[in-house]
C-alpha cells in the first residue's frame, strides 16, 4: 500500500514536469525510498528538491516512518533508459554486448535500436601494415548488456 502511494505520487510530479523521466524506485522493508531520475536536459539540485517535495509533502509522516532520497543517475551510471541513450547523441559510450565490447559514438538512438561509429586499425587486405577502418554498428536494445558514456578529460 505504501509503495503504491510513493508511486503514484511519483508519477504525478513527473506528469508535471515531463522533462524528468524515472530511472529507478526503490521501498526498502523500512520505508526507505530511494528515488534516482534522469532529465532530457540533465538534472539539478532544484529538479531533485521538486520530485522530494512532491512525494514527502503529500506522506503523513504521524501514519508512515519514512525515510527518502532523491539522486540524479551519476555521470558513471550505466544507461538503462530508452531517454538517456537519445539524449547522449554524439556522445561516446562503451556498449556491451553479449560477444563483444564496442567503444564507439552514439549516432543515433530509435525506439528499437542504437547505432555507434568508431574506427578500427585492422590489418591490409594486401601486404603488411595496417589501415583505419570506419565501423557502424546497430545495435538493438535488448542485446545491450551494459551501456556506459566515457567521460572525457
Amino acid at each position: 500500500m505504501f509503495r503504491t502511494t510513493v508511486e503514484k505520487l511519483l508519477s504525478q510530479a513527473l506528469e508535471e514536469r515531463q522533462d524528468l523521466f524515472l530511472i529507478e524506485m526503490t521501498v526498502g522493508g523500512d520505508n526507505s525510498i530511494k528515488v534516482i531520475i534522469d532529465g532530457d536536459n540533465g538534472v539539478t539540485v532544484d529538479d531533485c528538491v521538486f520530485i522530494s517535495r512532491a512525494v514527502e509533502h503529500n506522506l503523513d509522516r504521524e501514519e508512515q516512518d519514512f525515510s527518502l532520497e532523491v539522486a540524479s543517475a551519476g555521470a558513471a551510471s550505466p544507461l538503462t533508459n530508452k531517454r538517456q541513450f537519445i539524449k547522449n547523441i554524439g556522445r561516446t559510450l562503451e556498449v556491451k554486448t553479449s560477444d563483444d565490447v564496442i567503444n564507439g559514438n552514439l549516432l543515433n538512438a530509435t525506439e528499437n535500436e542504437i547505432v555507434l561509429q568508431w574506427k578500427s586499425r585492422e590489418p591490409k587486405p594486401v601486404g603488411k601494415g595496417k589501415i583505419t577502418v570506419e565501423k557502424q554498428a546497430e545495435i538493438a536494445y535488448e542485446n545491450i548488456v551494459e551501456a556506459k558514456v566515457m567521460i572525457k578529460f
